[in-house]
């Protein structure tokens, strides 16, 4: 039998994380390397391998309940080789270091059972954001597995380049960043707006370190109250630039 479908082979290498394509990740268990992976995205694997249901602590738990953010797990073990997708995204291997990634759990795939993760608050004076009010932190040593909605875009943060993001289109960032959420409005000039940009809600970052986007933009902010009318529209009255949202302007 002939087919092009031939060039798609599981493709060998040592390396212990790699991908099979740009939409499906590859990973070598060899009996002491549990990896800890999102429920139901195996497609395929090889050899001994069992998948079992990971145990969500009762803080995990509440911290689930109360604020959305967490990942439902499974523990991949033994010895053979997985593959691992969802939804077509693409995959991408990140390894974290002791700075510690902060990521919104829809884009984690996979990680490293030794690392340890928990949901901690974005830094915002109203906690409105696109990407969620909460986050999952991830620190220790080892990898990760992120998705995206097409090819991303890694943009690097120093402390005299800062860089703002659409909050509805940040996938993850480097914890050590200073984080800020505020609206595309300017008090001076909100007068001067030409219609609505269909912009909403960005995030800044300052410091050292990264912060990856993806080519796609969620819905709008869930829960998000930005008023009625034209005086609303315009960034002023109840929720706009000289009211409750004042402090997430540009000044």
């Amino acid at each position: 039998m002939q087919s092009p479908l031939f060039a798609h082979n599981d493709s060998q290498t040592q390396e212990r994380w790699s991908l099979q394509n740009k939409q499906m990740l590859r990973v070598t268990l060899e009996g002491h390397d549990d990896i800890l992976a999102r429920k139901g995205t195996m497609v395929a694997y090889q050899g001994l391998v069992e998948f079992d249901a990971e145990y969500r602590s009762n803080g995990q738990a509440r911290a689930r309940a109360r604020t959305g953010e967490g990942l439902d797990l499974m523990r991949c073990h033994g010895q053979g080789t997985v593959f691992l997708a969802n939804l077509a995204q693409y995959v991408h291997v990140m390894d974290v270091e002791q700075d510690g990634l902060t990521v919104d759990s829809s884009y984690v795939l996979a990680m490293d059972s030794s690392l340890h993760h928990e949901v901690i608050a974005v830094d915002s004076l109203y906690g409105i954001s696109g990407s969620g009010k909460y986050q999952l932190n991830i620190t220790g040593r080892g990898k990760v597995a992120l998705m995206t909605s097409g090819a991303p875009l890694l943009m690097q943060v120093t402390p005299d380049k800062y860089v703002n993001c659409d909050a509805d289109a940040i996938v993850a960032w480097s914890t050590g960043l200073r984080v800020q959420m505020q609206a595309q409005t300017h008090s001076s000039g909100v007068w001067r707006r030409r219609g609505n940009t269909g912009e909403g809600w960005e995030l800044s970052f300052m410091g050292s370190g990264f912060a990856l986007v993806q080519p796609s933009e969620l819905l709008p902010p869930q829960n998000a109250q930005i008023g009625q009318g034209l005086a609303a529209q315009f960034g002023v009255g109840q929720h706009g630039a000289h009211a409750q949202n004042q402090g997430n302007v540009w000044s």
